[in-house]
């Protein structure tokens, strides 16, 4: 690898991270106010802003696995099972949003049709299914961006690509994470709680950084991967000249 390719791969890994705070911010919020009153598909709606959310939600899972992609050849060099399960998790989270993504565009299909029928009540049922998958693929979605910050933050923080501060906190805050999520299956918290605001907020400053830092710093040229990897690519490239 050269120092290009290393620098591409961090800009990249960052812009991915940095559209994910984007997208799934304004989704979350989007779906919270159509959604808040509990009788979507029999009330007046708000189609646009719901089928809007389902689009960021698409676009945050593309971007979720577009920065496990972008990572994947340099956090192999430090640790290839932490490489591999940042990927499968960033996937999983995907196929979650992506699960919510759908729940949210089928509700406003299902709320155009209950308003076009002539007893809007028996679409309560369906609807309510619905709102109730969206719901939990927003739970578990982003809850396994925890996982993932397991692996990603433990490669950065053992490898020294970035500043130490930055990866520890997100192995802080993901289990902080976690424990909201159990929690939130279990019936024990809830979304909007203060609890909430304690557990993501490690978290939520360790994505904005490590986001942050890779667009704009990329990957510090001391770290040994990093030295080891554009070694190698010297020498390789020494090799085919030769």
């Amino acid at each position: 690898m050269t120092t290009r390719s290393i620098r591409l791969a961090a800009l990249a890994g960052g812009i991915f991270y940095l559209i994910t705070f984007a997208s799934s911010i304004p989704a979350a919020f989007l779906q919270q106010a159509a959604l808040a009153d509990g009788s979507y598909v029999t009330g007046a709606g708000q189609d646009g802003a719901l089928a809007f959310s389902g689009i960021l939600d698409v676009i945050t899972a593309l971007a979720g696995v577009g920065s496990a992609v972008a990572l994947f050849s340099i956090v192999k060099r430090e640790h290839e099972g932490l490489a591999l399960g940042f990927v499968a998790t960033r996937s999983f989270e995907a196929a979650m949003l992506g699960v919510g993504a759908l729940m949210s565009i089928s509700l406003v299909t299902l709320r155009q049709a209950a308003a076009a029928s002539v007893d809007p009540t028996t679409f309560v049922p369906a609807g309510s299914a619905l709102v109730a998958v969206q719901h939990w693929s927003t739970v578990l979605g982003p809850g396994m961006a925890a996982f993932n910050a397991l692996m990603l933050g433990t490669a950065l923080y053992r490898s020294g690509l970035v500043p130490r501060a930055i990866p520890a906190l997100g192995l802080v805050g993901a289990p902080l994470f976690l424990a909201f999520v159990a929690g939130t299956i279990l019936g024990v918290t809830e979304t909007g709680s203060v609890l909430q605001g304690i557990a993501v907020a490690p978290f939520f400053i360790w994505e904005l950084a490590v986001g942050l830092w890779m667009t704009f710093k990329g990957f510090r040229s001391s770290a040994p991967i990093v030295r080891a990897a554009v070694q190698s690519g010297a020498l390789q490239a020494q090799a085919g000249v030769a």
